[in-house]
């Protein structure tokens, strides 16, 4: 009997006809076959019809309707069709096209969680149904995303300001990035100090106020001794004690400390459990390998599937943290047989987040005796990094629990507090495979009473820092606690984000750009509930229970669509003003919008009126933009493009001013001093430091660099100091600026 398998990417063909030996056929798909057509109103591909839809679907390309081509010649071939694309909504879904693509009556299902002969023969021999819930799930997600992209795409377009698209996940997060940097532009650092103490008897301690510090009063959030960080690569914050905020009391505090006698107040010491985390889910996998490899999410999936389609790990889409029961009993085995004393008597028990698919796996090696160093060889350098991650993290999961001894001194001069804090590994448990404790803060044993010998003591001035930027890492686990998206869609809105240039990496971290900001305030105006998290996070909800069968799509959708969508679009196109049809003709050449402009301060050297910066793609520009006098605005025309040599804005040759050529002047004249040299000498080559000006993101910045040209692309390459809000200029390589 001639059977055929049917699965997605052809990376696991020759795996699978291994293990499935003589008489099948294995053939992929590569990936999805068909798409919502391109017509219809809006270019949908579907009709809403009262409270039905009408799905119109088309090959997705002429590569897929080949692969259509050639699945029809293996099906004439077979005797049983088996349908083995991936065990998620989409996977279910891309079965369903192929189902009708292919017109196959009653195919057999078979889902499998990680390519090894055990779980593929268990999944042959008790095959399945398509789940026509998850279908019906995978096609509302293709035809919300259609709607909410396309005719909200037209209306990003008004915009005129090179915006492309608009997205239901892609909007909220570019939110919650946009969010994050209105606090930063809106935070204003404030001055404190941290006042401490040293002891000759070798320990440390902060200021903790002038009564008695309870051991449960958090003073601040920096003081929380958090032992646990995330999987994005949080630090443990160091104490700080409480904070002083003035330099009169900062000094009176050390006053009191150097002239008044130290002694213990109390020595506070217990034991503490520390849990070992959750096995992988797609979202921790992704912040992980951001905060331990350096790898950004897109990166992390595709290391994933590699290592998934050799065999050597579950399915790396999950937001299940469950692990079989034979992997913790297998895990149990190697354990006993490595690291006997590391067997608890009753594995750490994790439950999934709600809405969890909790039939799939977390994320794990199919083979616990496949140890990170056996494998290495058979691996690339990132594939091995990356199943090192997932194997060690794991284990650690079926280990005992980490056991910390935790001490806390308090000590008195006058009437003043002070404490010290500090823990040490006693029992490592799981932490042996995955640390994740603050290294070990170990005080010295004194008693209640005991006189102490001051060392030291004195304040430490600081500023309070503004909320960081998202890196990736951090921003897939704020996509996962705001409910936006799914563990699919956490990489590819990332990419997206970046591509449309909306973000870009700035020192490793997501930075909205210009038209980013710009596009997130203009939909907080016309469509703001379509941003907020909240409410992306309710229509994930919706997919889910469309998913679990309790709601219908089509009633969901067209509900949604009448009720909310399609009036508050209304709304939002009134409130637009009206521009040129993106339907009218365009002379051929030109582009049908206009590019991107943000008005400068610089003077057109032709007519004095205010240039305006034109952003641009072409390669033939130095810069990403040139400057114009718009005489649609009144102006006369001219053009600049930025000339890095001379680190200013020129006209074009044929539009400089013709001068005669200036004659030597005699050996002993002296050349006139610009107006902007400073008194300030470059240390590198002794000429003076000019002043220069320039703008970025919309802002006027000033800098001090060396005077001479030629040394600027030589020697004096790096002296560059820069304006700082402190009211002094300061490099990252230099310091202050020295007179």
């Amino acid at each position: 009997m001639a059977n055929l398998l049917i699965i997605e990417s052809g990376g696991k063909v020759k795996k699978l006809k291994s293990i499935l030996g003589a008489g099948w056929t294995v053939k992929a798909s590569m990936g999805h076959v068909r798409e919502l057509a391109d017509d219809g109103e809006d270019s949908l591909g579907f009709d809403l019809d009262g409270s039905h839809i009408h799905c119109r679907y088309v090959p997705r390309s002429s590569q897929a309707k080949k692969i259509l081509s050639e699945l029809r010649g293996a099906i004439r071939q077979a005797d049983r069709i088996y349908l083995g694309t991936d065990p998620d909504r989409e996977g279910e879904t891309i079965g369903w096209h192929l189902t009708q693509a292919l017109r196959l009556k009653n195919p057999l299902r078979v889902t499998y969680t990680e390519i090894t002969k055990a779980a593929v023969d268990r999944a042959i021999a008790h095959p399945k149904t398509l789940d026509s819930n998850l279908v019906a799930a995978g096609r509302a997600r293709d035809c919300l995303d259609k709607l909410v992209g396309y005719k909200g795409s037209r209306l990003v377009w008004r915009l005129n300001n090179g915006c492309k698209s608009m997205g239901r996940v892609q909007s909220a997060t570019l939110h919650l990035l946009v969010k994050r940097e209105q606090e930063i532009l809106a935070f204003k650092p404030q001055d404190y100090w941290v006042v401490w103490v040293e002891y000759q008897e070798g320990f440390k301690a902060v200021y903790a106020g002038r009564t008695y510090p309870q051991t449960t009063q958090r003073r601040n959030s920096r003081d929380k001794n958090k032992t646990q960080p995330d999987d994005a690569g949080e630090e443990t914050p160091v104490s700080e004690g409480t904070r002083v905020l003035s330099q009169e009391d900062a000094d009176q505090l050390v006053a009191i400390a150097r002239t008044h006698a130290h002694y213990v107040v109390t020595v506070e010491g217990k034991t503490v459990k520390q849990s070992p985390p959750a096995a992988f889910i797609t979202s921790t996998l992704q912040q992980s390998a951001g905060a331990k490899l350096k790898l950004n999410p897109e990166v992390t999936m595709k290391i994933a599937q590699s290592l998934y389609e050799a065999g050597h790990i579950t399915y790396m889409r999950t937001d299940s943290v469950a692990l079989s029961p034979e992997f913790c009993q297998a895990a149990k085995q190697w354990l006993l047989q490595h690291d006997p004393d590391n067997v608890p008597a009753r594995v750490a028990a994790h439950r999934s987040k709600s809405g969890a698919q909790e039939a799939h796996e977390a994320i794990r090696p199919t083979h616990v005796e496949r140890t990170p160093e056996q494998l290495s060889v058979q691996l690339t350098r990132d594939e091995a990094k990356l199943y090192d991650l997932i194997w060690n993290r794991a284990i650690a999961t079926q280990c005992c629990q980490a056991q910390l001894s935790k001490t806390r001194i308090v000590t008195q001069s006058g009437d003043v507090f002070w404490e010290a804090r500090g823990q040490v590994l006693l029992v490592p448990g799981y932490t042996r495979y995955w640390h994740n404790i603050a290294a070990d803060s170990q005080l010295p044993r004194v008693q209640p009473g005991q006189p102490l010998t001051l060392d030291n003591a004195g304040a430490d001035k600081k500023q309070t820092q503004p909320p960081p930027r998202y890196s990736e890492p951090k921003l897939v686990q704020a996509m996962e606690r705001s409910g936006i998206g799914r563990p699919s869609t956490y990489a590819p809105t990332i990419k997206t984000l970046k591509a449309r240039n909306y973000v870009q990496l700035s020192k490793g971290k997501l930075q909205p750009t210009q038209l980013g900001m710009e596009l997130d305030a203009f939909l907080a105006q016309v469509l703001p509930d379509l941003i907020q998290p909240e409410f992306t996070a309710k229509m994930e909800s919706d997919l889910d229970a469309i998913a679990s069968g309790k709601l219908d799509w089509e009633c969901y959708l067209t509900g949604w669509n009448r009720d909310y969508f399609a009036p508050a679009l209304n709304s939002a196109f009134s409130q637009v003003p009206e521009i040129a049809s993106q339907t009218q003709s365009t002379p051929k050449g030109e582009s049908k919008r206009r590019p991107r402009t943000e008005l400068t301060d610089y003077s057109c050297p032709k007519c004095q009126h205010r240039m305006t910066k034109v952003f641009s793609t072409s390669k033939k520009l130095k810069a990403d933009h040139f400057l114009s006098c718009d005489n649609r605005e009144g102006g006369c025309g001219a053009v600049m493009f930025w000339n890095a040599k001379a680190g200013e804005y020129e006209l074009p040759r044929s539009d400089r001013p013709v001068t005669a050529k200036p004659a030597k002047p005699a050996k002993s004249a002296k050349p006139a001093k610009p107006a902007n040299l400073t008194e300030y000498i470059c240390p590198k080559c002794g000429k003076p430091l000019e002043l220069y000006e320039y703008e970025k993101e919309g802002q006027t910045k000033k800098m001090l660099r060396c005077a001479n040209p030629k040394s600027r692309q030589g020697k004096c390459k790096n002296v560059a100091y820069f304006w700082t809000k402190r009211g002094t200029f300061w490099s990252p390589k230099l310091g202050e600026v020295k007179g």
